[in-house]
Parts: C-alpha cells; sequence; structure tokens
C-alpha cells in the first residue's frame, strides 16, 4: 500500500504543474491588457503609451514569459498569488478566508449529501419496484430537477420572513448553515442517491449475496457486504463531490449572502481582476486533483487488486 500511495502522488506531480502553466497562461488569453485594467481601477484619466510601459515595467510583465511564469509558480508555492489589481492587497488575504468559508459550507453539505444519499440508496435498493422505492425516486427526480435559486428564494420566504426562524443571509451562527446546506444537499442528493442505488442493486443479484442468503446469514451483515463493494463507485462520486460543490456554490452563497468564493469570483471578473481570478481557478483545479487522487487511494484501500494493476 506504501508503494501505491508513493506512486500515485508522484503522479499528480506532473499532473500539477500542467495545471498552473494553463492557469497562468489564461491571464494572456483575455483581450484586455493587466496594465490598463489597472490603470482604469487606480482612476487614471488618461492613459498614455508611457503610462501603460511604466505599468507593464512594475508588474513585471516586461521580461520573459517562461521566467515570469517560473516566478508566479515559485510564489504561490509559497501561497503568494500577487496583489489585486482593484484593491492592490494580497490576493491570499482575500482568496484565503473566502476559501475557507466556502469550505465549511461544502463540507457540512457533503456531509448531509453523504448520509442521506447512502441511507436512501439503500434503502430503496433493498426495496426495489416497490410504492416506496418509487415514490422516493419520483421526490428525488422532482427535487433535483428544481432550480437552486428558486429553491432558496422559496425557503427564505418561509422559513425567514413567514416563521421567522432562520437567518436569511450570513454566517453569523450554526443556524446560517442549514438553509444554504438544505438547498445543497436537495439539488445534489438526489443524484448521489441514485448512484449509490444501482451500485447496491448490481451487488444486490451478485452469487456471494443469493449464496450468503441460501446459507442463512443474517440479513444485516448481508447488507454490509453488500454495501462495502458497492463503495467502490460510490467514494469516487462522493470525494468528487467536494470540488464539484466547492466550485458551484456561486449562486446559493450569492443568494444567502455568504462571504465565500462566489461572491469574490464575481466580483473579480466582472472587475478584470487577474490575479484574484488566477488563484481561483488554480486552487480549483488543485482540489480536482487532490481530491481524485484520495478516492483512488480510499478505493486501493477497499480493493487491494487496484493496487496490483497500477
Amino acid at each position: 500500500m506504501k508503494v501505491f500511495i508513493l506512486k500515485r502522488t508522484l503522479l499528480t506531480v506532473p499532473l500539477l504543474i500542467i495545471i498552473s502553466f494553463l492557469t497562468f497562461v489564461l491571464n494572456h488569453l483575455s483581450p484586455l491588457d493587466p496594465a490598463e485594467v489597472v490603470l482604469r481601477a487606480q482612476g487614471v484619466p488618461q492613459i498614455t503609451e508611457a503610462l501603460l510601459a511604466e505599468t507593464k515595467i512594475a508588474l513585471g510583465m516586461d521580461r520573459p514569459f517562461m521566467i515570469r511564469y517560473f516566478h508566479w509558480l515559485s510564489s504561490c508555492l509559497r501561497l503568494d498569488f500577487g496583489e489585486s489589481y482593484i484593491t492592490g492587497t494580497p490576493v491570499w488575504s482575500m482568496l484565503g478566508p473566502a476559501f475557507l468559508n466556502t469550505l465549511k459550507l461544502t463540507l457540512v453539505s457533503v456531509v448531509a449529501i453523504l448520509v442521506l444519499s447512502v441511507g436512501l440508496g439503500i434503502f430503496c435498493a433493498l426495496k426495489e419496484g416497490r410504492l416506496l422505492d418509487r415514490s422516493v425516486r419520483g421526490i428525488s427526480f422532482f427535487l433535483t430537477s428544481m432550480p437552486s435559486a428558486w429553491l432558496a428564494a422559496i425557503m427564505i420566504w418561509y422559513f425567514s420572513v413567514r416563521l421567522d426562524w432562520l437567518p436569511t443571509s450570513g454566517m453569523d451562527s450554526y443556524a446560517s448553515y442549514i438553509l444554504p446546506v438544505t438547498v445543497l444537499t436537495v439539488s445534489y442528493a438526489g443524484i448521489y442517491f441514485r448512484i449509490v442505488r444501482s451500485s447496491m442493486l448490481s451487488q444486490l443479484h451478485e452469487d456471494y449475496t443469493l449464496y450468503a442468503r441460501a446459507c442463512g446469514l443474517p440479513e444485516g451483515k448481508i447488507t454490509l457486504r453488500m454495501l462495502k463493494n458497492s463503495m467502490q463507485v460510490a467514494v469516487s462520486v462522493f470525494c468528487m463531490a467536494v470540488p464539484i460543490i466547492l466550485g458551484s456554490t456561486v449562486v446559493v452563497e450569492s443568494i444567502f449572502a455568504w462571504p465565500g468564493l462566489g461572491a469574490l469570483t464575481v466580483n473579480s471578473i466582472l472587475g478584470r481582476d487577474f490575479p484574484v481570478i488566477q488563484a481561483y481557478v488554480l486552487v480549483l483545479a488543485v482540489s480536482f486533483v487532490v481530491f481524485n487522487t484520495l478516492s483512488d487511494l480510499i478505493n486501493a484501500a477497499l480493493n487491494p487488486k487496484l493496487r496490483k494493476e497500477f
């Protein structure tokens, strides 16, 4: 297992280098000149060629492309993503707190999605074709197809405005998590629950399941064995759910005024704040690689055959 972990971890190194290079290149694909963006953000009334050249020198854009890339990469390894073009503050001082706030919301939501999806998936698989199975699947289809913005607006109106039970915005208390976590859970649990149910059904008709029942083993032990064998697909799905939700909370964070990556990213895109956008893309891409690697390691621990195939 140690050899597998080492090989799988080393495999991510060239991938991360490629991701960092593509992220750096994105900054140069924009039709806008970063130096012009900085000057406009500073409120310069008249932008001249001499002023643009001076600003480029101050930003280090007069140096060769690869030198700028390696300097940027080495700085990123120290969590130094440069300074914002708009505010002039270090990017990590803006991105770090917002990332932690979004990560808190994401992890709580993933736990809720995991518990609900696994529970409903097992229940519906064991009740395959019955009324309860069809009812749960029908409700999940309906809730999954519901736009998250519409669902969030309804929940705010009912639980916050009409009943005055929960706060409408911010993250001042634990109660602030309830509405945004519920919206995210409803939006994703229906998808992941069907994956768990499908995996359980594939194990339900395997030979070892029929043999175990023929031998009179308790149904609880059989269910646990089926769950363990079906987790190989579910683990990959749930591990990747973290970066997926991490990058798709913009709507929910905007509606509930959650001080996370959503509002920061939208404002940075509208203001053409390239260093913040670069840092956001890089952090999100790295999170996909990290959680994908984590899912491979967990699957290898559950299934020793995967270690030999690597």
